[in-house]
Parts: structure tokens; sequence; C-alpha cells
């Protein structure tokens, strides 16, 4: 650790809180020990008394594949969030999916990603269908933020896409691709700290451009233009895209591309970028090459960008303007992100008074970490999942792997049946019949350009079957 002396940003007098009254509400149920959804699994443990004034347990949000509740942990009363995985094991993939993210929580070891605290103890292997992992719970997300009057200032924006570029290479240096970020999937707490989260559709990069990748990923607003044009292999840059469109919308307090199709999507991008040139979309699929050539040019409009806000200065734009380019090869990456001069004062701020890493002694000047922005130790193993080849083998190896991470000193943790949301929290939410999931896919069908229903006729097709 390195002293370093000199004022903090403090001193300017900005707050770096947002109000929690943004995230009250929701689905109550009883509170206190005895109405609480979990319980220890022990015969003979007291758990230590609980405030009267507990807030009751209460779903708070889906992730891509499961659920979400507010609740509180018996051993200690603290306010943990628990995420339900229900049917886990309907299918190879999406089993292998859930392990996926199961080991990335497990693997996670950094303060702006939310990792595992906790699993709970699953039954007999033959009963085993469900997973529930504990996380840190925070009280609300980047999204309910900027739709909220809250006053968002230049060092809160600075603040929020620092720690959103420092998570992010922390998952690229572990070679995760998030594929989801947006600001739903960005927590925040009362004094501004955020933590990526939601790695439902998260997966190791791939190094070899020969594999085809799916297009499913990214809600649409966030998603990079290769995705868009069918590009069937794609890159960390695909994150750093969602992160300049999650910039602009705190820039602006309104999302920057809203449209209601992805072609329409596309169209909008184009209207900010101009029409890019066949070098920058050499990834695209050929039908969308052809179908960007048919429209007569665009040139770009990039100065709309200063109308985003007051925030909107020159340095943000040109941080934005790298972040937003069409072609993923020459889009900045999140480490150049970091070294640009506009993130500065986020970091000063973050290291200054609400990291982790740096502490201030009783009596002394501030002692910072001796690296800011910390990659992963080593890059996320995956190789596990090519030795899986069934479904029964994927849940006999993931009930082993939860089995090892419970061996601890704390007393595990498991669902209360007798609790007063019990009912609500088993069946929350409602699984959906094969005909309901059948017409999503064909309602997702109807929002695609010809140009990818036409580049992926024989996958979907093989998709239709399933049902």
């Amino acid at each position: 650790m390195a002293a370093v002396g000199g004022p903090t940003r403090q001193a300017r007098g900005v707050s770096m809180s947002v109000s929690m009254s943004l995230v009250q509400g929701g689905a109550a149920g009883a509170a206190g020990p005895q109405g609480a959804i979990l319980a220890a699994a022990a015969p003979y443990y007291q758990p230590p008394a609980v405030p009267q004034d507990v807030q009751p347990d209460r779903p708070i949000g889906y992730g891509a594949f499961g659920v979400v509740w507010a609740v509180t942990d018996p051993r200690d009363g603290r306010r943990v969030a628990l995420k339900k995985l229900p049917n886990v094991f309907q299918s190879l993939v999406s089993s292998k999916r859930v392990f996926r993210e199961l080991k990335m929580l497990c693997f996670f070891k950094h303060d702006n990603v939310l990792s595992a605290l906790d699993i709970l103890q699953p039954p007999h292997l033959d009963f085993f269908q469900e997973i529930y992992v504990i996380t840190e719970l925070l009280q609300s997300d980047l999204h309910k933020i900027i739709v909220s009057p809250q006053h968002l200032s230049a060092d809160h924006i600075k603040v929020f896409l620092y720690q959103i570029l420092r998570g992010l290479k922390y998952l690229h240096s572990a070679r995760i691709l998030h594929r989801d970020i947006k600001p739903g999937n960005l927590l925040v707490n009362s004094n501004c700290v955020l933590k990526i989260c939601d790695f439902g559709l998260a997966r190791v990069e791939e190094p070899d451009q020969s594999k085809h990748m799916t297009q499913e990923v990214v809600t649409q607003y966030y998603r990079a233009p290769e995705i868009l044009m069918g590009a069937r292999h794609y890159s960390a840059a695909v994150d750093v895209w969602s992160v300049g469109c999650i910039f602009g919308e705190l820039l602006g307090r309104r999302i920057l591309f809203q449209a209601q199709s992805p072609v329409q999507q596309l169209e909008l991008i184009t209207e900010l970028l101009g029409t890019p040139t066949l070098e920058d979309m050499r990834h695209a699929c050929e039908g969308a090459r052809t179908h960007m050539l048919r429209r007569a040019p665009k040139p770009p409009s990039l100065s709309a960008l200063y109308t985003l806000s007051t925030h909107a200065t020159h340095e943000a734009v040109h941080l934005l303007c790298q972040m937003l380019v069409f072609d993923p090869d020459k889009r900045i990456s999140v480490i150049d992100a970091l070294a640009h001069p506009y993130v500065d004062e986020g970091r000063l701020r973050y290291h200054s008074c609400m990291c982790k890493c740096c502490y201030t002694p009783s009596a002394g000047m501030r002692q910072y970490a001796a690296e800011f922005e910390p990659s992963a130790p080593q890059p996320f193993d995956d190789l596990w999942e090519r030795k899986l080849t069934s479904v029964q083998q994927v849940k006999e190896e993931m009930h082993k792997f939860i089995a090892e991470q419970l061996q601890t000193n704390r007393v595990p943790l498991c669902i209360n049946p007798q609790s007063a949301a019990f009912k609500s929290f088993a069946s929350f939410p409602p699984e959906k019949t094969r005909e309901e999931k059948k017409q999503d896919f064909l309602d997702f069908l109807k929002k695609q350009p010809p140009y990818v229903l036409e580049e992926r006729k024989e996958q979907i097709k093989r998709m239709l079957e399933r049902f």
C-alpha cells in the first residue's frame, strides 16, 4: 500500500449517495424468524435475536433465468438476496448454463462484481431440481436511479462509469463475456457502490473465430451492431458497446437507442454513427451487408451527443464516441477506457472514500492500494463443460460442487416451508407451458430482420421441432 497525500474530492461538497425511497414497496411476507423463508438447517441451532422491525421477505426482481428475493439470514439477521434457479435440469444446454453461472458466482472476488455468499444445502440427488444462491443485497439498480427524479451530478456519472469499467476489466481479464450489460443488471447501494450482476447469459470468450456463437444475447437497446447484423462470432467488445449505451443514458436520462425491433435499432445507430463502410461490416452476415448497402447513405451526426445534457462535455463525448464505434475491432477496450482522462475523477472519488481496497488509519494519510483496477488472478476455467454430455452428469457434478462449497464452519441454511411467504416464493414465477414458450419464440422471430432469419433457418427449424 502506498500513502498518498492531498485533499479528497469530498471537499467539493457533493453527496455520493442516492435516495433509497426509490426502492420501497414490493410484495410483503411475514417478518421475523417464524415467518422467514430462510431457516438454519441444524436441529439444535439457536439463532440470535432478530429485531422486531425486521423487513419482510419479498420478491425484488427477475434475472435472465431465475428470480431474486430480499430475505433475512437467520444466522446473523443480515438482509441478503436469495436467487432461486428453478427447473434446472430440463435440458443439457440449460443445466450446463446454470452450472456455469453458479461456478462464476463462486469464482468472483471483486468489489464491483456480485458473488455468491452461500449456497443452500441441496436435497438428495433424486430430488435435486432447484438451486438457491445467497448474494449481497443492494438497495437499488442503475435503471431505477436513471428513471427516477433523483439528481445525478457529473460526479455521480463518473463514479458509476468508473465502477462499471472496473468490474468489466476484471470479468474480461478472466475471459468472461457478460453479454447482458444493462442498467437493471448494475446494482447500486445507498453509498453509490455499484456491482455487476446476473450472469445467466455470461460465457467464456471463444478464441476460435470459426465457431459460431449465439445471437440471442444482450437486451436489444444495448445490443452491439455486429450482433444486430448477424455476426456468427463476437468478442468482449459487445460489452463495451453496452457500456457506451449506458454512459449515454446516464448523460441524457433516457435510453440512447430505443427501438421497437432489431431492424429499427440498427436504423437509430446509423442515424448517429452514419452508414458503415464495407470494412466496418466485415463481421456481419451477407444479408445484413446487402440490406445496409441498399439504403441511402447517412452521414454521421455525433455532434448530437453534446445535446444529451450539460454533463456531455468534450471529454465525456470523446470517450462515448470511442465506445460507440460500429467496427468492434476499432472500439475502445475496457483497459483503454479506464485510461481515458474522463474517468480520472471517478477513480479518485471511488478510492478516496468508497472502496474497500484502500483505507485511512485513525491518524494518518489515506493508504492506497498498489493496483486500483485489479485483474482476475487466473482465467475462468470452462474445460469441465466439454466433459459433461448428459443431464444426469451435470446434475451429479453440480450436486458434488455445491457440497464442496458447503464445507465451512457456518451453519447451513435451508428453505422454511412453514414461512408465510413460502407459498408465493415457491410458485414465483409460475412455470410457462410448452405452448407459451413456443409462442414467446415465435414472437421473438417476428421481430428479427429477414437476413437473420435466412441465415439461421436451419437452426430455427431445429428449435421449433423441440416444441
